[in-house]
């Protein structure tokens, strides 16, 4: 398997390829090794944060923007977000509240990243 990847790891924003031959893993074009974990990790189990937003009871303010405070499997998002269209919240909460603890069971937290104040 070869995939070719834009590293979003640091600014350098290098164009890797990786190869992968019998469960090795050689990467050619990047300039720091994060660019190397980061398309084997792309190439063996792909993950993503989620941002987003959750809706609240709120009229004034009806929606709230959430994030997950880690990565979850890329293959996971479309029912993620079936998950956070699922979620209300009732009660005020400040930046960095857990809004779903170890959300969808990835061990991970939804946090609020806005005020929302009643």
């Amino acid at each position: 398997m070869e995939k070719d990847f834009v590293c979003i790891v640091c600014p350098n924003g290098c164009a890797l390829h990786a190869v992968e031959n019998d469960g090795e893993i050689s990467v050619t074009g990047n300039r720091c090794p994060k660019g190397e974990e980061y398309a084997k990790a792309e190439l063996t189990n792909p993950v993503r944060t989620l941002t987003t937003s959750v809706a609240t009871v709120f009229p004034e303010r009806p929606v709230l923007p959430v994030r997950t405070s880690g990565a979850i499997p890329k293959g996971e998002i479309k029912n993620a977000m079936k998950a956070v269209n699922a979620i209300v919240v009732k009660t005020p909460v400040s930046c960095g509240d857990i809004v779903c603890a170890n959300f969808m069971g990835f061990n991970v937290d939804l946090l609020a990243t806005d005020d929302l104040r009643a």
